[in-house]
């Protein structure tokens, strides 16, 4: 490998993976008041296969830099994220504004350029909003090769070759592509380490820069107007049926024959 690796984890706080999401009064999105937020679980994931790499590629890592665009809450997942085995970090402060994934793809692409990354993890997909499109984004903003939902990942020392393999509809395919290259993870990847105590504390020591989208040259104005939000319709309740002949009059009933 001509260079070390310099590893971007972007992540984002999201509504813990455990809560139901509720619709607020306004029906304009979820609430959000005394609701408990954590580290996106796919970007969780992002974080540990960087970390992963460090440890077992002994020296061809130069640094971990974990970024994250929200209001200054969000400095609990880069904190975690630092305490898990990142180096450094950078605050996106947009406030309480919803960023769309273009506009956080273009302020990445715009940090990976400054901090000379050439490999960028993150998860496929958030859990809050389920875009799915920030990492395909940011690799055309970039122009670099890109492989979404990786189950697995294999990093050539010597010539600089990340093989990845991911899931599709017929079964698992590996590709393979030089760096600079841009990996969104899906959840086969690893299961994330816990932040032990000792680490919380060095974390609170690790840089932790704040930056304004304006520094970056971009403008955070969203281009989409949610009109309403709804809960889905309620399931209808099922039915019992004692025969094959039944099941089969009932299939009929409702045109499902």
């Amino acid at each position: 490998m001509s260079s070390k690796l310099r590893i971007m984890v972007p992540v984002k706080r999201a509504i813990d993976f455990a809560v139901k999401p509720r619709v607020n009064s306004a029906k304009t999105g979820v609430e959000t008041a005394g609701v408990k937020f954590s580290i996106n679980p796919f970007d969780d994931i992002a974080v540990e296969e960087a970390v992963k790499i460090k440890e077992a590629k002994k020296g061809a890592v130069e640094s971990i830099h974990v970024v994250s665009a929200g209001s200054s809450k969000a400095q609990e997942v880069l904190r975690q994220s630092l305490a898990k085995g990142c180096d450094t970090s950078t605050l996106i402060d947009v406030g309480d504004a919803s960023v769309e994934p273009l506009t956080v793809a273009k302020m990445l692409a715009k940090l990976a350029e400054e901090d000379k990354s050439n490999l960028i993890i993150l998860g496929k997909q958030a859990i809050d909003d389920d875009s799915n499109h920030t990492g395909q984004m940011l690799a055309g903003l970039l122009n670099w090769p890109q492989v979404t939902a990786a189950s697995k990942v294999d990093i050539n020392e010597s010539t600089g070759e990340v093989t990845v393999e991911h899931e599709v509809d017929g079964g698992f395919e590996t590709v393979s592509a030089s760096l600079p290259m841009i990996i969104t993870t899906d959840l086969r990847l690893n299961t994330p380490r816990y932040a032990t105590l000792p680490n919380i504390m060095k974390a609170k020591k690790k840089p932790l820069k704040t930056v304004k989208p304006a520094d970056l040259g971009v403008d955070i104005a969203g281009r989409l107007e949610t009109v309403s939000v709804s809960e889905p319709p309620p399931r209808p309740a099922g039915i019992k049926v004692n025969s094959v002949d039944e099941l089969i009059a009932k299939l009929k009933e409702r045109g499902a024959l």
